[in-house]
């Protein structure tokens, strides 16, 4: 499996209602200093996709700019049909955050070198 089909099996697996940043992704697949990595797997995926991509966030708790088919606009409106909410500065409170990152790992595991 390459690094984009980990990243998408792990956000995948983020519950509706939660989010993670792009680092904590990078960190959870054994890329410590990958964030900008998993920001680019989630761009890359097509507009329809099943990836909830909407569940990722910068490191601030914010929205990030993606593009044209995945927008701030969308990713908020996403986010708030699964009830997160958003405080001051748009910064999403700690409490939707998923705290526990092995409910999240069971089938992802870093690359092994050979």
């Amino acid at each position: 499996m390459n690094f984009n089909e980990r990243v998408h099996a792990l956000v995948k697996r983020i519950p509706p209602g939660r989010v993670i940043s792009y680092g904590r992704v990078a960190f959870m697949l054994g890329v410590p200093r990958g964030a900008r990595a998993v920001g680019w797997a989630l761009h890359a995926l097509p507009a329809k996709s099943a990836v909830p991509w909407h569940r990722v966030v910068n490191a601030h708790g914010q929205i990030s700019p993606r593009g044209e088919e995945h927008t701030p606009a969308l990713q908020r409106a996403l986010l708030e049909a699964e009830g997160v909410e958003f405080g001051l500065h748009e910064v999403i409170p700690q409490s939707f955050f998923v705290n526990d990152p092995s409910e999240l790992l069971p089938e992802i595991t870093p690359p092994t070198s050979g």
